[in-house]
C-alpha cells in the first residue's frame, strides 16, 4: 500500500507557499513605505489557490456558519492597492495596513504550517502502527 502525499496533506502545502509568496509581496511593501511613487501590491490568494488544487477538492461553503471568502487574499497577478489617503509623493503604501496585513499573513502561515504538522504527525502513528 502507498501512501499518497497530495491527498494525504490537502491543499495546505500549498496554502504555505503561497504564503510565504504574499509575506514576500507585503514586506517589499513595507521596505518601500518611504519610495516616492511606489505602489502598493498583493496577492488574489483564492484565485491562486484554487488553481493550484485538484479537482474533485472544492472550497465551498457548505454550511451558513463557514466564513465567507469575500476577502480575496492571495493570487496569481499582483493588484495594486487603493490608499485610504492619498500621499502628495505618489506612494500609496499605508504602514498600519501593511503591518496588519502582514501579521494576518503570519497568523494564517502558521495555522497552515501546524496543519501541516499534525498531518504528518497522524501518518507517522500510522506507520509506526501505534
Amino acid at each position: 500500500m502507498t501512501i499518497n502525499f497530495d491527498r494525504a496533506l490537502g491543499i495546505h502545502p500549498q496554502a504555505l507557499a503561497l504564503r510565504e509568496k504574499r509575506s514576500e509581496v507585503l514586506a517589499a511593501n513595507l521596505a518601500n513605505a518611504d519610495t516616492p511613487n511606489f505602489k502598493a501590491r498583493d496577492m488574489d490568494f483564492t484565485s491562486v489557490l484554487k488553481k493550484t488544487m485538484p479537482p474533485n477538492v472544492g472550497l465551498e461553503r457548505t454550511q451558513t456558519g463557514h466564513i465567507a471568502s469575500e476577502q480575496q487574499l492571495l493570487g496569481a497577478n499582483l493588484m495594486y492597492r487603493n490608499p485610504y489617503q492619498a500621499s502628495l509623493d505618489g506612494n500609496t503604501v499605508e504602514p498600519h495596513i501593511e503591518q496588519a496585513k502582514y501579521s494576518e499573513n503570519a497568523v494564517q502561515y502558521e495555522a497552515s504550517l501546524q496543519f501541516v504538522s499534525s498531518k504528518f504527525a497522524g501518518l507517522m502513528t500510522t506507520l509506526r502502527g501505534q
